[in-house]
């Protein structure tokens, strides 16, 4: 009697299809309008949802002008992406596809790249230096700085529709000290307009910083996700009236040893602390009534929150070399003090 031998290769064929899923953030994917003869790729991200490795057998494209770029192999659980390259030698708008066959199922998964290639395209590298896929934009975060209870702050985005449908640019998930206007309301391709966002220092609830994000949608309705996040931040300075009728030289007075820290070389360590010394030269007790940082990757200890005069307290600050690499805003501490000089001290972390 003979027996039969399954090895692990068979084993996997043998799984049903269910055992491999592939999950893809988006099919679809819009170039916006790009230079003929300047191949455009689009980069598309998908995991494998199953239980067992994720073969990919095949990846054909509609055309000779599409090229793919895409693992053969994918282990359970993992994230992969998948490039698709057009090389734009046709003016005028495309749609192109590309047929993935794997052990996942019997059907295809079809991934869509598309846009408009025109002859010339302007450079907005220095009007909109930033993107959010087709949407171009000039700046992709908010900071209301120096703000006084009763203050109504501006700040404006202007955003650029690089792509080839209309669009209607919306700020989502404002909190209520927040509002924003967008004009005008829809952008046609090739097109701008400006978001008008108001900050109702009223409706601040503390003295300090105030962090969140918002999200900056393409179309009313559109799913928040990281790639869209806009931070905003907002310091609100103390009320300082008690000082004005005060004879100035009986204030207190901070003297900060230094308010730049150099986190760019951490000798291959993981952590780095440095200490800046907080002095009184002045006549009456110096409270440090906020300390908060802007960024994750640090970390503050402040000896003592009251400083009498002629006295000093240390502050340590530790960086996180990992932490640190990946955050995209700016690394700042903000101290919020009674001395009518320094109400607001920002200590800037260089990495």
């Amino acid at each position: 009697m003979k027996r039969l031998i399954i090895t692990p290769l068979m084993a996997l064929a043998m799984l049903p299809a269910s055992a491999q899923r592939i999950v893809v953030t988006n099919t679809t994917i819009d170039c916006g309008r790009v230079g003929y003869e300047q191949p455009v790729t689009a980069t598309y991200e998908l995991r494998n949802k199953g239980k067992r490795r994720l073969l990919i057998e095949s990846v054909k494209t509609d055309c000779g002008c599409t090229s793919v770029d895409f693992p053969k192999e994918v282990a359970a659980g993992d994230k992969f992406t998948v490039k698709m390259t057009y090389d734009a030698r046709q003016l005028g708008h495309f749609h192109k596809m590309a047929a993935i066959r794997s052990n996942a199922s019997e059907q295809p998964l079809y991934l869509t790249m598309k846009g408009v290639v025109l002859a010339e395209v302007l450079d907005y590298a220095g009007n909109y230096p930033l993107s959010m896929g087709t949407m171009l934009l000039d700046k992709n975060e908010l900071e209301f700085d120096d703000v006084n209870k009763g203050d109504e702050m501006i700040q404006e985005i202007h955003v650029y529709n690089n792509g080839t449908d209309v669009m209607q640019p919306t700020l989502m998930h404002l909190p209520p000290y927040l509002t924003s206007q967008v004009v005008p309301e829809t952008i046609s391709p090739g097109h701008g307009a400006t978001i008008t966002v108001t900050l109702h220092s009223e409706k601040l609830r503390d003295y300090g910083l105030t962090q969140t994000n918002v999200y900056l949608g393409k179309h009313l309705g559109d799913k928040v996700n990281p790639d869209i996040e806009v931070p905003v931040s907002a310091i609100l300075l103390p009320d300082l009236t008690a000082f004005a009728n005060m004879n100035k030289d009986m204030a207190p007075q901070l003297q900060i040893s230094t308010t730049e820290i150099d986190f760019t070389n951490f000798d291959n360590k993981s952590k780095k602390t440095v200490e800046v010394a907080l002095r009184n030269t002045g006549k009456s007790t110096l409270v440090i009534s906020s300390m908060q940082m802007f960024t994750r990757g640090l970390k503050v200890t402040l000896g003592s929150r009251e400083v009498e005069p002629g006295q000093e307290t240390m502050l340590k600050i530790t960086g996180f070399a990992d932490d640190l690499k990946n955050v995209r805003t700016r690394p700042r501490i903000l101290m919020i003090t009674n001395d009518p000089d320094h109400s607001k001290v920002v200590i800037n972390i260089k990495k």
